[in-house]
């Protein structure tokens, strides 16, 4: 995983963030293609980290893997522009132009995988009634419980994008807190107060790999 990290990330950034659709959202019956045209503006994943949601805007690397989604063809809509979606041949060139669209200028790759995920048991049944056996949506409950959800689609992504600039500083900043440096116990595992605070400096030298010169201005104002 470190190596894979290190693949997408260049110019002294060093983290990428994971990102996930479990279940992707895609409507029983319908094709890559309508489930993508029906997120342009809502991207269908959620980063998960435990730092607060955001919207991602732009990014400079990412690798995305999508399975389980059907191969219907796209439904067609009588009067509806055409995309440059609706030219691309395969799944894989779908969702490869749908992020070279969303991310402009981004390094991009994309597989997808025709294999769904296993959620039979043991795997945990938090699923909605809205979900088919194979995990698409419906668009209202059906009768079985969703302890019948057998698979389900899957995007997972890791991005390296502004996004990690706001957690990386956030992190830094929780980590100046004067409480910390009341926790003797913090630093028995034989760290000096010295190496600790280069830590510091180093995870802010980070987080500045990260910004992009818009709307990052908030979180500078990190103090000792």
């Amino acid at each position: 995983m470190m190596h894979f990290a290190d693949s997408l990330t260049f110019s002294g950034r060093k983290v990428v963030a994971a990102w996930a659709a479990l279940p992707f959202p895609a409507l029983s019956g319908s094709s890559l293609l309508d489930t993508l045209s029906a997120h342009q503006q809502d991207l269908p994943w959620k980063l998960l980290s435990s730092w607060r949601e955001q919207k991602v805007s732009c990014c400079f690397a990412q690798s995305v893997v999508l399975r389980g989604i059907c191969q219907e063809k796209p439904a067609s809509c009588p009067g509806q522009p055409r995309s440059p979606l609706h030219s691309c041949e395969s799944p894989e060139q779908v969702l490869q132009q749908f992020f070279h669209t969303q991310f402009p200028g981004a390094f991009s790759t994309s597989h997808v995988l025709q294999q769904p995920c296993d959620t039979r048991p043991p795997f945990p049944q938090f699923f909605s009634p809205l979900l088919t056996r194979r995990g698409f949506l419906l668009d209202k409950a059906q009768g079985h419980s969703s302890g019948g959800v057998e698979s389900i689609p899957v995007l997972a992504a890791l991005q390296s994008s502004p996004v990690l600039h706001s957690l990386l500083s956030g992190l830094c900043r929780e980590l100046r807190a004067p409480s910390v440096r009341r926790w003797s116990s913090f630093f028995t595992a034989g760290v000096e107060q010295d190496d600790f605070q280069e830590a510091l400096e180093e995870l802010k030298t980070l987080s500045q790999c990260y910004e992009t010169g818009f709307g990052a201005s908030e979180d500078e104002a990190d103090s000792d």
